[in-house]
Protein backbone atom coordinates (compact mmCIF):
# COMPACT_ATOMS: atom_id res chain seq x y z
CA UNK A 1 0.00 0.00 0.00
CA UNK A 2 1.37 3.38 -0.96
CA UNK A 3 1.88 5.72 2.33
CA UNK A 4 2.91 9.33 1.60
CA UNK A 5 3.47 11.84 3.55
CA UNK A 6 3.55 15.54 3.28
CA UNK A 7 5.40 18.63 5.51
CA UNK A 8 2.83 21.02 5.39
CA UNK A 9 4.73 23.09 8.51
CA UNK A 10 7.55 23.30 10.74
CA UNK A 11 10.36 22.04 7.44
CA UNK A 12 13.19 24.37 8.01
CA UNK A 13 11.39 26.26 11.05
CA UNK A 14 10.18 25.90 14.64
CA UNK A 15 6.18 26.50 14.17
CA UNK A 16 3.33 25.41 11.59
CA UNK A 17 3.90 22.14 12.50
CA UNK A 18 1.99 19.83 10.40
CA UNK A 19 2.32 16.64 8.64
CA UNK A 20 -0.27 14.75 6.32
CA UNK A 21 0.06 11.16 5.33
CA UNK A 22 -1.99 9.88 2.82
CA UNK A 23 -2.86 6.26 1.87
CA UNK A 24 -5.32 4.34 -0.84
CA UNK A 25 -7.66 4.42 2.40
CA UNK A 26 -7.64 7.75 3.62
CA UNK A 27 -6.04 10.98 4.65
CA UNK A 28 -4.52 11.50 8.34
CA UNK A 29 -3.39 14.81 9.53
CA UNK A 30 -0.69 15.49 12.25
CA UNK A 31 -0.51 18.31 14.19
CA UNK A 32 -2.21 21.20 12.30
CA UNK A 33 -0.52 24.54 14.26
CA UNK A 34 -0.30 28.17 13.42
CA UNK A 35 2.75 29.72 11.77
CA UNK A 36 4.80 31.85 13.87
CA UNK A 37 7.64 34.18 13.23
CA UNK A 38 8.41 36.65 10.40
CA UNK A 39 5.27 38.26 8.30
CA UNK A 40 6.11 35.77 5.29
CA UNK A 41 5.31 32.88 7.52
CA UNK A 42 2.93 33.86 9.31
CA UNK A 43 0.75 35.23 6.34
CA UNK A 44 0.73 31.34 5.34
CA UNK A 45 -1.88 31.27 8.51
CA UNK A 46 -4.23 33.48 6.37
CA UNK A 47 -3.80 31.01 2.66
CA UNK A 48 -5.46 28.07 2.04
CA UNK A 49 -4.46 25.12 3.59
CA UNK A 50 -2.08 22.70 0.97
CA UNK A 51 -4.96 19.83 0.83
CA UNK A 52 -8.83 20.28 0.78
CA UNK A 53 -9.88 20.59 4.88
CA UNK A 54 -13.14 18.22 3.72
CA UNK A 55 -10.52 15.65 2.34
CA UNK A 56 -9.17 14.90 5.44
CA UNK A 57 -10.30 12.45 7.68
CA UNK A 58 -8.90 12.41 10.76
CA UNK A 59 -6.45 14.31 12.63
CA UNK A 60 -3.81 13.34 15.54
CA UNK A 61 -2.72 15.74 18.21
CA UNK A 62 0.31 16.21 19.70
CA UNK A 63 0.02 18.65 21.88
CA UNK A 64 -1.59 21.75 22.53
CA UNK A 65 0.81 24.43 21.91
CA UNK A 66 -0.52 27.08 19.47
CA UNK A 67 2.55 26.27 16.85
CA UNK A 68 0.92 22.66 16.88
CA UNK A 69 -3.34 23.04 17.54
CA UNK A 70 -3.60 26.38 16.34
CA UNK A 71 -5.01 26.22 13.11
CA UNK A 72 -7.55 23.08 14.07
CA UNK A 73 -10.32 25.43 14.13
CA UNK A 74 -9.60 27.20 10.28
CA UNK A 75 -9.32 23.54 9.32
CA UNK A 76 -12.86 22.71 10.63
CA UNK A 77 -14.49 26.19 9.41
CA UNK A 78 -13.36 25.09 5.80
CA UNK A 79 -14.96 21.71 5.93
CA UNK A 80 -12.71 19.20 8.19
CA UNK A 81 -16.01 17.01 10.16
CA UNK A 82 -13.79 14.08 11.33
CA UNK A 83 -12.50 13.28 15.08
CA UNK A 84 -9.36 14.83 16.68
CA UNK A 85 -7.51 12.45 18.90
CA UNK A 86 -5.76 13.80 21.58
CA UNK A 87 -4.71 12.65 25.34
CA UNK A 88 -7.36 14.59 28.21
CA UNK A 89 -4.91 16.98 29.31
CA UNK A 90 -4.34 18.01 26.18
CA UNK A 91 -8.35 18.52 25.21
CA UNK A 92 -8.38 20.15 28.55
CA UNK A 93 -5.94 22.75 27.53
CA UNK A 94 -6.80 23.38 24.48
CA UNK A 95 -10.57 24.18 25.69
CA UNK A 96 -9.07 27.19 26.81
CA UNK A 97 -6.01 27.83 24.38
CA UNK A 98 -8.07 27.73 21.15
CA UNK A 99 -11.06 29.96 22.00
CA UNK A 100 -8.18 32.85 23.36
CA UNK A 101 -6.38 32.30 20.14
CA UNK A 102 -9.90 33.31 18.26
CA UNK A 103 -10.33 36.15 20.62
CA UNK A 104 -6.67 37.16 19.94
CA UNK A 105 -7.48 36.90 16.26
CA UNK A 106 -10.23 39.45 16.88
CA UNK A 107 -9.24 41.91 18.61
CA UNK A 108 -5.74 42.14 16.49
CA UNK A 109 -7.30 42.20 13.60
CA UNK A 110 -9.36 44.93 14.84
CA UNK A 111 -7.17 47.40 15.53
CA UNK A 112 -5.48 46.75 12.78
CA UNK A 113 -8.42 47.40 10.51
CA UNK A 114 -8.77 50.88 12.27
CA UNK A 115 -5.18 51.51 10.95
CA UNK A 116 -5.95 50.36 7.58
CA UNK A 117 -9.26 52.52 7.42
CA UNK A 118 -6.79 55.74 8.15
CA UNK A 119 -4.27 54.75 6.00
CA UNK A 120 -7.14 53.96 3.01
CA UNK A 121 -6.25 50.35 2.93
CA UNK A 122 -8.32 47.05 3.05
CA UNK A 123 -9.69 45.26 6.25
CA UNK A 124 -8.25 42.22 6.82
CA UNK A 125 -10.31 38.89 7.99
CA UNK A 126 -9.60 37.28 11.38
CA UNK A 127 -7.88 33.49 10.93
CA UNK A 128 -10.84 32.50 12.54
CA UNK A 129 -12.79 33.80 14.97
CA UNK A 130 -13.46 32.51 19.52
CA UNK A 131 -16.70 31.06 17.94
CA UNK A 132 -14.65 28.96 15.19
CA UNK A 133 -12.49 27.89 18.30
CA UNK A 134 -15.70 26.71 20.12
CA UNK A 135 -17.23 25.43 17.93
CA UNK A 136 -13.88 23.15 16.74
CA UNK A 137 -14.13 21.94 20.47
CA UNK A 138 -16.32 19.28 19.79
CA UNK A 139 -14.61 17.37 17.18
CA UNK A 140 -12.00 16.09 20.07
CA UNK A 141 -12.09 12.68 21.12
CA UNK A 142 -9.23 11.75 24.46
CA UNK A 143 -7.43 8.87 24.36
CA UNK A 144 -4.83 6.99 26.33
CA UNK A 145 -1.22 6.81 26.59
CA UNK A 146 0.46 3.63 25.12
CA UNK A 147 -3.26 2.25 23.61
CA UNK A 148 -4.26 1.53 20.65
CA UNK A 149 -6.92 3.38 18.85
CA UNK A 150 -8.09 2.55 15.00
CA UNK A 151 -8.01 5.97 13.06
CA UNK A 152 -8.93 5.10 9.79
CA UNK A 153 -9.04 1.53 8.70
CA UNK A 154 -5.60 -0.31 8.40
CA UNK A 155 -4.41 2.49 10.20
CA UNK A 156 -3.64 2.61 14.31
CA UNK A 157 -1.84 5.14 16.25
CA UNK A 158 -0.40 5.09 19.78
CA UNK A 159 0.42 7.79 22.23
CA UNK A 160 3.37 7.91 24.22
CA UNK A 161 3.91 10.81 26.72
CA UNK A 162 6.65 13.37 25.18
CA UNK A 163 7.76 14.98 28.57
CA UNK A 164 7.59 18.20 27.44
CA UNK A 165 3.54 19.55 28.80
CA UNK A 166 0.79 18.42 30.35
CA UNK A 167 -0.62 15.91 28.25
CA UNK A 168 2.22 15.88 24.76
CA UNK A 169 2.83 12.93 23.16
CA UNK A 170 4.86 10.98 20.65
CA UNK A 171 2.65 9.19 17.96
CA UNK A 172 3.56 5.95 16.32
CA UNK A 173 1.87 5.05 13.73
CA UNK A 174 1.20 1.64 12.02
CA UNK A 175 0.17 1.45 8.15
CA UNK A 176 -1.50 -1.94 7.41
CA UNK A 177 -0.27 -3.83 4.75
CA UNK A 178 -3.00 -5.48 2.25
CA UNK A 179 -1.07 -8.56 2.12
CA UNK A 180 -0.26 -9.64 5.90
CA UNK A 181 2.74 -8.40 5.91
CA UNK A 182 4.86 -6.57 8.78
CA UNK A 183 2.88 -3.21 8.92
CA UNK A 184 4.87 0.57 7.89
CA UNK A 185 5.69 1.83 11.18
CA UNK A 186 6.39 5.52 11.73
CA UNK A 187 6.92 7.50 15.24
CA UNK A 188 6.02 11.31 15.15
CA UNK A 189 7.89 12.65 17.95
CA UNK A 190 6.24 15.95 18.33
CA UNK A 191 8.12 18.08 21.07
CA UNK A 192 10.39 16.11 22.89
CA UNK A 193 11.11 17.41 26.61
CA UNK A 194 14.56 16.83 28.06
CA UNK A 195 14.93 14.79 30.96
CA UNK A 196 14.62 15.89 34.72
CA UNK A 197 12.30 18.38 33.19
CA UNK A 198 10.36 20.11 35.89
CA UNK A 199 6.34 18.74 36.25
CA UNK A 200 7.44 16.39 33.72
CA UNK A 201 8.30 12.37 33.46
CA UNK A 202 10.94 11.50 31.54
CA UNK A 203 9.57 10.68 27.55
CA UNK A 204 8.83 7.59 26.43
CA UNK A 205 8.81 6.22 22.60
CA UNK A 206 8.96 2.70 20.71
CA UNK A 207 11.93 1.38 19.01
CA UNK A 208 11.89 -0.69 15.97
CA UNK A 209 10.68 1.64 13.38
CA UNK A 210 10.49 1.79 9.76
CA UNK A 211 10.83 5.97 9.85
CA UNK A 212 11.21 8.19 12.57
CA UNK A 213 10.19 12.35 12.13
CA UNK A 214 11.85 13.74 14.72
CA UNK A 215 12.16 17.90 16.17
CA UNK A 216 15.10 19.20 16.00
CA UNK A 217 14.65 22.59 18.07
CA UNK A 218 17.82 22.78 19.54
CA UNK A 219 19.81 19.78 17.16
CA UNK A 220 22.59 22.32 17.25
CA UNK A 221 23.40 23.30 20.93
CA UNK A 222 24.12 21.66 24.04
CA UNK A 223 22.89 22.97 27.81
CA UNK A 224 25.03 22.20 30.67
CA UNK A 225 24.35 19.82 32.47
CA UNK A 226 21.80 20.91 35.41
CA UNK A 227 19.50 19.77 38.36
CA UNK A 228 16.56 21.17 39.62
CA UNK A 229 18.42 22.96 42.37
CA UNK A 230 20.78 24.21 40.03
CA UNK A 231 18.37 25.93 37.85
CA UNK A 232 16.20 27.11 40.97
CA UNK A 233 19.77 29.05 41.84
CA UNK A 234 20.48 30.01 38.29
CA UNK A 235 16.81 32.11 38.51
CA UNK A 236 17.17 32.96 41.73
CA UNK A 237 20.54 35.28 40.66
CA UNK A 238 18.23 36.55 37.76
CA UNK A 239 15.72 37.64 40.12
CA UNK A 240 18.54 39.15 42.89
CA UNK A 241 19.89 41.25 40.22
CA UNK A 242 16.58 42.49 38.82
CA UNK A 243 15.46 43.53 42.74
CA UNK A 244 18.94 45.14 43.03
CA UNK A 245 18.35 47.20 40.19
CA UNK A 246 14.92 48.31 41.55
CA UNK A 247 13.05 47.69 38.43
CA UNK A 248 10.46 45.68 36.74
CA UNK A 249 11.25 41.98 36.01
CA UNK A 250 9.05 41.21 32.86
CA UNK A 251 9.32 37.86 32.26
CA UNK A 252 7.78 36.84 28.69
CA UNK A 253 6.38 33.23 28.82
CA UNK A 254 4.65 30.66 26.95
CA UNK A 255 1.29 30.77 29.17
CA UNK A 256 1.20 26.86 29.36
CA UNK A 257 3.98 24.95 31.16
CA UNK A 258 6.58 27.35 31.06
CA UNK A 259 4.81 29.83 33.61
CA UNK A 260 3.57 27.28 35.99
CA UNK A 261 6.75 25.98 36.02
CA UNK A 262 8.58 29.12 36.47
CA UNK A 263 5.51 30.17 39.36
CA UNK A 264 6.42 26.95 41.17
CA UNK A 265 10.20 27.87 41.53
CA UNK A 266 10.04 31.59 41.95
CA UNK A 267 7.35 30.92 45.18
CA UNK A 268 9.70 28.29 46.36
CA UNK A 269 12.63 30.53 46.46
CA UNK A 270 10.56 33.48 48.29
CA UNK A 271 9.32 31.15 50.78
CA UNK A 272 12.91 29.62 51.54
CA UNK A 273 13.96 33.52 51.62
CA UNK A 274 16.21 33.26 48.64
CA UNK A 275 15.09 35.90 46.88
CA UNK A 276 13.53 39.15 47.95
CA UNK A 277 9.44 38.39 48.37
CA UNK A 278 7.13 40.28 45.69
CA UNK A 279 4.12 40.11 44.05
CA UNK A 280 4.12 37.77 41.06
CA UNK A 281 1.35 39.16 38.68
CA UNK A 282 0.24 36.80 36.20
CA UNK A 283 -0.79 38.90 33.58
CA UNK A 284 -2.69 36.38 30.88
CA UNK A 285 -6.05 35.23 31.15
CA UNK A 286 -4.93 31.72 29.23
CA UNK A 287 -2.31 31.25 31.89
CA UNK A 288 -4.44 31.89 34.14
CA UNK A 289 -7.06 29.04 33.15
CA UNK A 290 -4.08 27.08 32.77
CA UNK A 291 -3.20 27.21 35.67
CA UNK A 292 -5.98 26.22 36.49
CA UNK A 293 -6.19 23.01 34.69
CA UNK A 294 -2.51 22.29 36.28
CA UNK A 295 -4.24 22.34 39.60
CA UNK A 296 -6.69 20.11 38.16
CA UNK A 297 -4.20 17.47 36.80
CA UNK A 298 -1.68 17.90 39.80
CA UNK A 299 -1.54 14.02 40.66
CA UNK A 300 -0.42 13.54 37.44
CA UNK A 301 2.24 15.47 37.62
CA UNK A 302 5.62 15.48 39.07
CA UNK A 303 4.80 13.73 43.14
CA UNK A 304 8.10 15.03 44.75
CA UNK A 305 6.58 18.96 43.95
CA UNK A 306 3.37 20.26 45.91
CA UNK A 307 2.12 21.77 42.86
CA UNK A 308 -1.75 22.62 43.96
CA UNK A 309 0.01 24.76 47.52
CA UNK A 310 2.81 26.43 45.23
CA UNK A 311 0.14 27.73 42.32
CA UNK A 312 -2.40 28.73 45.16
CA UNK A 313 0.93 31.37 47.12
CA UNK A 314 -0.46 34.42 48.28
CA UNK A 315 2.61 35.84 46.61
CA UNK A 316 0.65 35.00 43.06
CA UNK A 317 -1.48 38.12 41.62
CA UNK A 318 -4.09 36.63 38.98
CA UNK A 319 -4.71 40.08 36.66
CA UNK A 320 -7.71 38.51 34.28
CA UNK A 321 -9.18 42.40 33.24
CA UNK A 322 -7.79 44.87 31.18
CA UNK A 323 -8.33 47.01 34.07
CA UNK A 324 -6.63 44.95 36.18
CA UNK A 325 -3.30 44.62 33.52
CA UNK A 326 -3.47 48.70 33.14
CA UNK A 327 -2.85 48.98 36.82
CA UNK A 328 0.14 47.12 36.70
CA UNK A 329 1.70 49.38 34.94
CA UNK A 330 1.56 52.30 37.06
CA UNK A 331 3.94 50.24 39.47
CA UNK A 332 7.41 51.43 40.49
CA UNK A 333 9.88 49.97 42.41
CA UNK A 334 10.58 45.84 42.18
CA UNK A 335 8.13 43.44 41.12
CA UNK A 336 7.65 40.70 39.05
CA UNK A 337 5.57 40.26 35.70
CA UNK A 338 5.13 37.16 33.71
CA UNK A 339 2.92 37.68 30.34
CA UNK A 340 2.46 35.75 27.20
CA UNK A 341 3.44 35.67 24.54
CA UNK A 342 6.75 33.70 24.68
CA UNK A 343 7.73 35.32 21.83
CA UNK A 344 7.09 39.10 22.57
CA UNK A 345 4.67 38.65 19.57
CA UNK A 346 1.91 39.39 20.73
CA UNK A 347 -0.28 39.39 24.24
CA UNK A 348 0.01 41.82 27.07
CA UNK A 349 3.42 41.55 27.59
CA UNK A 350 4.26 44.00 24.69
CA UNK A 351 1.97 46.55 26.35
CA UNK A 352 4.80 46.07 29.53
CA UNK A 353 7.87 46.12 27.39
CA UNK A 354 6.42 49.38 25.80
CA UNK A 355 6.52 50.80 29.29
CA UNK A 356 9.54 49.46 30.49
CA UNK A 357 11.87 48.52 28.00
CA UNK A 358 13.69 52.02 27.68
CA UNK A 359 14.26 52.36 31.28
CA UNK A 360 17.98 51.25 32.59
CA UNK A 361 16.20 49.92 36.09
CA UNK A 362 14.03 47.26 34.10
CA UNK A 363 14.99 43.42 33.43
CA UNK A 364 13.95 41.48 30.27
CA UNK A 365 14.00 37.42 31.19
CA UNK A 366 13.65 35.98 28.38
CA UNK A 367 12.78 32.04 29.63
CA UNK A 368 12.32 30.09 25.75
CA UNK A 369 13.29 29.94 22.76
CA UNK A 370 12.72 32.68 20.25
CA UNK A 371 11.72 31.68 16.53
CA UNK A 372 13.77 34.25 13.94
CA UNK A 373 12.08 37.36 13.11
CA UNK A 374 9.95 37.60 16.54
CA UNK A 375 10.60 40.89 19.07
CA UNK A 376 12.24 37.81 21.64
CA UNK A 377 14.86 36.82 18.99
CA UNK A 378 15.83 40.60 18.31
CA UNK A 379 15.88 41.49 22.22
CA UNK A 380 18.11 38.01 22.42
CA UNK A 381 20.28 39.39 20.06
CA UNK A 382 20.72 42.87 21.41
CA UNK A 383 19.13 45.25 19.19
CA UNK A 384 19.39 49.10 20.38
CA UNK A 385 16.30 49.55 19.45
CA UNK A 386 13.09 47.83 18.74
CA UNK A 387 9.28 48.82 17.14
CA UNK A 388 6.30 47.67 19.07
CA UNK A 389 2.92 48.02 17.49
CA UNK A 390 4.23 50.98 14.85
CA UNK A 391 5.96 52.50 18.04
CA UNK A 392 10.26 52.96 18.49
CA UNK A 393 11.12 51.99 21.51
CA UNK A 394 14.88 52.62 22.78
CA UNK A 395 16.10 49.29 24.59
CA UNK A 396 17.74 50.08 27.94
CA UNK A 397 16.77 47.39 30.22
CA UNK A 398 19.15 44.35 31.10
CA UNK A 399 18.18 41.41 28.94
CA UNK A 400 19.06 38.17 30.20
CA UNK A 401 18.39 34.68 29.19
CA UNK A 402 17.74 31.70 31.14
CA UNK A 403 17.51 28.31 29.03
CA UNK A 404 16.92 26.15 32.42
CA UNK A 405 12.75 26.11 31.38
CA UNK A 406 13.07 25.04 27.82
CA UNK A 407 10.56 22.45 27.11
CA UNK A 408 12.91 20.59 24.62
CA UNK A 409 15.85 18.13 24.99
CA UNK A 410 18.95 19.67 23.37
CA UNK A 411 20.88 18.26 20.59
CA UNK A 412 22.53 15.62 22.56
CA UNK A 413 19.47 14.55 24.10
CA UNK A 414 17.71 14.35 20.65
CA UNK A 415 20.67 11.90 19.72
CA UNK A 416 19.78 10.34 22.97
CA UNK A 417 16.62 9.88 22.20
CA UNK A 418 16.86 9.05 18.38
CA UNK A 419 18.89 6.06 19.36
CA UNK A 420 16.77 4.26 21.54
CA UNK A 421 14.55 4.37 18.67
CA UNK A 422 16.54 2.56 17.09
CA UNK A 423 16.54 0.26 14.76
CA UNK A 424 15.45 2.93 12.05
CA UNK A 425 15.25 0.90 8.92
CA UNK A 426 13.99 3.18 6.19
CA UNK A 427 14.71 7.04 7.28
CA UNK A 428 15.04 9.46 9.67
CA UNK A 429 13.28 13.24 8.83
CA UNK A 430 14.62 15.95 10.85
CA UNK A 431 12.03 18.79 11.55
CA UNK A 432 10.92 21.72 13.63
CA UNK A 433 14.16 23.61 13.51
CA UNK A 434 15.78 26.26 11.93
CA UNK A 435 18.30 25.55 8.99
CA UNK A 436 21.35 25.21 11.98
CA UNK A 437 19.49 23.61 14.25
CA UNK A 438 18.60 20.77 11.84
CA UNK A 439 22.16 20.42 10.21
CA UNK A 440 23.62 20.07 13.58
CA UNK A 441 21.83 17.46 14.87
CA UNK A 442 22.03 15.33 11.35
CA UNK A 443 25.90 15.85 11.92
CA UNK A 444 25.50 14.96 15.45
CA UNK A 445 23.31 11.16 14.58
CA UNK A 446 24.58 11.02 11.33
CA UNK A 447 27.13 7.48 11.30
CA UNK A 448 27.03 7.02 15.07
CA UNK A 449 23.66 6.40 15.21
CA UNK A 450 21.83 5.75 11.55
CA UNK A 451 23.77 5.83 8.58
CA UNK A 452 23.93 9.96 6.96
CA UNK A 453 22.22 8.65 3.94
CA UNK A 454 18.98 7.87 5.58
CA UNK A 455 18.49 11.40 7.23
CA UNK A 456 16.63 13.91 5.50
CA UNK A 457 16.10 17.51 5.94
CA UNK A 458 12.62 18.44 4.15
CA UNK A 459 11.22 21.90 3.01
CA UNK A 460 8.29 23.33 3.23
CA UNK A 461 5.60 21.24 1.27
CA UNK A 462 7.75 18.28 0.40
CA UNK A 463 6.13 15.20 -0.34
CA UNK A 464 7.52 11.95 0.26
CA UNK A 465 6.46 7.97 -0.46
CA UNK A 466 7.16 6.30 2.25
CA UNK A 467 6.22 2.88 0.69
CA UNK A 468 9.43 2.35 -1.22
CA UNK A 469 12.43 0.62 0.19
CA UNK A 470 13.95 3.60 0.92
CA UNK A 471 11.70 7.70 0.82
CA UNK A 472 11.39 9.18 -2.30
CA UNK A 473 10.85 12.55 -3.27
CA UNK A 474 7.72 13.71 -5.10
CA UNK A 475 7.87 16.23 -7.71
CA UNK A 476 5.73 19.21 -5.86
CA UNK A 477 7.54 22.45 -6.97
CA UNK A 478 4.43 23.80 -9.00
CA UNK A 479 2.53 23.30 -5.38
CA UNK A 480 4.78 25.18 -3.11
CA UNK A 481 3.40 27.88 -1.11
CA UNK A 482 6.82 29.29 -0.74
CA UNK A 483 10.18 28.71 -2.13
CA UNK A 484 12.58 27.48 0.45
CA UNK A 485 14.84 30.25 0.90
CA UNK A 486 11.90 32.60 1.80
CA UNK A 487 11.02 30.35 5.21
CA UNK A 488 14.67 30.21 6.30
CA UNK A 489 15.97 34.01 5.38
CA UNK A 490 14.75 37.12 7.39
CA UNK A 491 11.78 38.59 5.14
CA UNK A 492 11.47 42.30 3.71
CA UNK A 493 9.36 43.13 6.70
CA UNK A 494 12.00 42.36 9.15
CA UNK A 495 14.77 44.00 6.40
CA UNK A 496 12.12 47.51 6.51
CA UNK A 497 11.60 47.29 10.53
CA UNK A 498 15.35 47.38 11.22
CA UNK A 499 16.06 49.75 8.03
CA UNK A 500 13.62 52.63 9.72
CA UNK A 501 15.43 51.60 12.61
CA UNK A 502 18.23 52.63 11.71
CA UNK A 503 17.22 55.75 9.61
CA UNK A 504 15.93 57.30 12.93
CA UNK A 505 19.26 56.70 14.80
CA UNK A 506 21.63 58.15 12.01
CA UNK A 507 19.06 61.11 11.64
CA UNK A 508 18.82 61.35 15.89
CA UNK A 509 22.66 61.38 15.92
CA UNK A 510 23.40 64.38 13.71
CA UNK A 511 25.55 67.02 14.39
CA UNK A 512 22.84 68.82 13.23
CA UNK A 513 19.63 69.85 10.92
CA UNK A 514 22.58 70.80 8.04
CA UNK A 515 23.85 67.08 8.69
CA UNK A 516 20.24 65.69 8.97
CA UNK A 517 19.12 67.38 5.99
CA UNK A 518 22.03 65.67 4.29
CA UNK A 519 21.43 62.55 5.09
CA UNK A 520 17.26 62.65 3.96
CA UNK A 521 18.69 64.18 0.72
CA UNK A 522 20.59 61.33 0.08
CA UNK A 523 17.78 58.59 1.04
CA UNK A 524 15.50 60.34 -1.44
CA UNK A 525 18.30 60.21 -4.14
CA UNK A 526 18.37 56.45 -3.58
CA UNK A 527 14.95 56.11 -3.42
CA UNK A 528 14.54 58.01 -7.06
CA UNK A 529 17.42 55.87 -8.65
CA UNK A 530 15.92 53.15 -7.61
CA UNK A 531 12.45 53.69 -9.36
Amino acid sequence: MSVTVQFCGAARTVTGSSYLFQTARGRILVDCGLFQGQKTLKELNYGTFPFRPADIDAVLLTHAHIDHSGLLPKLVRGGFDGPIFATRGTIDLCSYMLPDAGSIQESEVAALNRRNAARGRKDVTPIYTRADAVAALQSFRPVAYESWVEVIKGVRARYWNAGHLLGSASIELEFAEANGARPLRVLVSGDVGPEAKLLQPDPEAPSDLDYVISEATYGDRVRAVTTPEQRRQHLAGEVRDAAAAKGALLIPAFAVERTQELIVDLVDLMERGEVPAAPIFLDSPLAIHATEVFREHATSLDPTVDVSRLLNSPHLKFTETVDESKAIMRLTGFHIVIAASGMCDAGRIRHHLKRWLWNERATVLLAGYQANGTLGRFLQNGAKAVRIQGEEIRVAARIRMIDDYSGHADGAGMAHWIAARRPIARGLFLVHGEEEAIAGLAERVGERIIPAAKIYQPVLDDIYELSTAEPRVLDVDHRRRLEPEAVTQLDWHNEMSELMLDINDKIGTAADDRARGVIIRRLRRALDDGG
